[in-house]
């Protein structure tokens, strides 16, 4: 897609710039020529050159925070939508551009509401939507940074157990979910677009780890564990036993059916989606 910047804005406000997928978006607006200003909860930070305190929950802070920018890319690291009313009432009385980092989670159902099981996403997007400010969603798959809860296992043992080994999982680099976010952010005709995106292949866990391996220079396998053993785990952790049998389940599923591939970060940049080899190879030192 050819940028068309005849509206770009000059100034963007990040949420979550030291994030996963944030800090990218803001590192290349920066690169684009466009003014970053960046919201942190962190007074430390805060003082320092594009920073801005304020906060999701607080809306006279992120109104503030808000005031004088003409777009911002938004994201909402809460498991549940409170609070999210006031947050987007905050940002759409300042911003004429929101774009907002949801999920591959988020359901079209023709006719009703979008549904997302578990997560607050579709909810968001609703009020997004309602609030008639231009608006773009982007709905990524897995981030190729998931795979750094393997990264103990691979230090140690390089062996990772767990359960769904031949599970096809599509893993997108956040580099990618920011350069589709830029996209959306500082050109015209990405408007009520909800864009799916993905990696250019959804290749089984146990080849992910066979893959961050080669790229660290050690080889790692998978060892399968059973079901109700990976459950376990979970619950261990603290996941609710609502999400971990949903989880399991769509791991079960994707073993007959790998995840989808779209053409979506192709479409927008104008470049292939990074595949999972060179997401490793440059995340190598996290597994050592």
């Amino acid at each position: 897609m050819t940028p068309k910047r005849t509206d770009a804005p000059s100034t963007v406000l990040v949420v979550g710039a030291a994030g996963t997928v944030g800090r990218h978006v803001a590192l290349q607006l920066t690169a684009s020529g466009t003014r970053v200003r960046a919201l942190t909860r962190q007074p430390d930070r805060a003082r320092q050159p594009r920073y801005v305190q304020g906060d999701l929950l607080d809306p006279a802070s992120l109104e503030a925070a808000a005031h004088g920018t003409d777009a911002a890319f938004l994201v909402w690291p809460f498991a549940t939508a409170e609070g999210a009313a006031g947050a987007v009432k905050a940002l759409t009385g300042h911003v004429g551009r929101v774009v907002y980092l949801s999920s591959a989670a988020v359901r079209d159902v023709p006719g009703q509401r979008s549904e997302s099981p578990g997560r607050p996403d579709a909810e968001i997007e609703e009020l997004i939507a309602a609030s008639g400010v231009r608006h773009t969603f982007l709905r990524p798959h897995g981030f190729a940074a998931n795979t750094l809860r393997w990264a103990e296992e691979i230090r140690t043992e390089a062996v990772v157990r767990g359960f769904g080994g031949a599970a096809g999982l599509n893993l997108i680099d956040e580099r990618d979910i920011a350069a589709v976010a830029v996209r959306a952010l500082v050109e015209d005709g990405h408007d009520g677009a909800r864009y799916v995106l993905t990696g250019p292949e959804s290749p089984a866990q146990a080849e992910q780890v066979r893959i961050i391996g080669e790229a660290v220079g050690r080889p790692a396998r998978w060892e399968e564990i059973p079901r109700e053993a990976a459950r376990h785990r979970m619950l261990d952790t603290g996941w609710p036993p609502a999400i971990v049998d949903g989880a399991l389940d769509f791991i079960h599923a994707r073993i007959a059916a790998p995840e989808p591939v779209t053409t979506t970060v192709q479409d927008v940049t104008g470049h292939p989606p990074r595949p999972l080899q060179a997401w490793a190879a440059d995340h190598a030192a996290l597994f050592r």
